[in-house]
């Protein structure tokens, strides 16, 4: 039987992985939505109609087309008012000293506001140590990707294995949080190569936290606030009830 959430969070000393577990304890819910859309009106909107039933919220900010800092606030003010974290899917791939600059500067200074970012393994370890050095003081988390849910990716298997292999000190029973993107209910993947598998799936698989995305909101101005709403409960229920 799978520890409480709340238990786990006790293994973890990075705070954003902790506040994670604890929101999806308080909230019952393993749902993640990832909201790839271009203007902030319609991000926010569909945001707003999901936060009572997420732990988490999945951002690529880099795709928004009238991106500025109000919005950002927008976005920590339903953050706080919801309880739910804040996770921009930037997938840094460079150098230490490069990726160190891109998390914290630039127009969106990701840093200051996204409570879990992620990366590529594949630079070796100073992509960590240069996020780490601007994350860290932060009370910031940092994902390495494992996998891509894309068809023909080359990040499985080996990379996987090299991208999150233990060492010799790391304790028998570690506890890792997991991720995992391409689910959907109904559909099995789209025209640019997504593949999708049923939370049943994923979950036995041992994901912690679900992604879903175009299966709750739709695709370009997406479904009626009304839709919304409804499909992010359904998902929320269906994976209480695979957990």
């Amino acid at each position: 039987m799978a520890k409480p959430y709340a238990e786990r969070a006790k293994n973890f000393s990075n705070v954003a992985a902790k506040s994670l577990l604890e929101v999806m304890e308080r909230k019952q819910t393993n749902l993640c939505v990832s909201v790839d859309v271009t203007k902030t009106a319609n991000l926010l909107r569909i945001v707003a109609a999901v936060a009572p039933f997420v732990c988490l919220i999945k951002t690529h900010v880099d795709v928004i087309e009238d991106f500025d800092p109000e919005f950002i606030d927008q976005l920590k003010s339903l953050s706080t008012e919801h309880d739910f974290l804040i996770f921009e899917d930037r997938k840094f791939a460079d150098i230490g000293n490069t990726v160190s600059l891109q998390y914290s500067s630039g127009i969106h200074k990701i840093a200051s506001w996204a409570h879990i970012t992620n990366a590529h393994p594949i630079p070796g370890p100073g992509i960590i140590e240069g996020l780490a050095s601007v994350g860290l003081p932060l009370d910031r988390g940092l994902l390495l990707l494992s996998e891509m849910s894309s068809t023909g990716t080359l990040a499985t298997g080996f990379i996987a294995m090299k991208g999150i292999s233990k060492d010799a000190d790391t304790p028998p029973d570690e506890d890792f949080l997991i991720l995992t993107p391409g689910v959907g209910l109904d559909v099995k993947g789209d025209a640019l190569g997504q593949q999708y598998r049923t939370p049943q799936e994923v979950i036995a698989a041992g994901a912690d936290v679900i992604i879903v995305g175009r299966g709750i909101y739709g695709k370009g101005e997406g479904y009626p606030t009304k839709e919304i709403v409804q499909q992010a409960e359904a998902y929320q229920q269906r994976l209480k009830q695979d957990a």
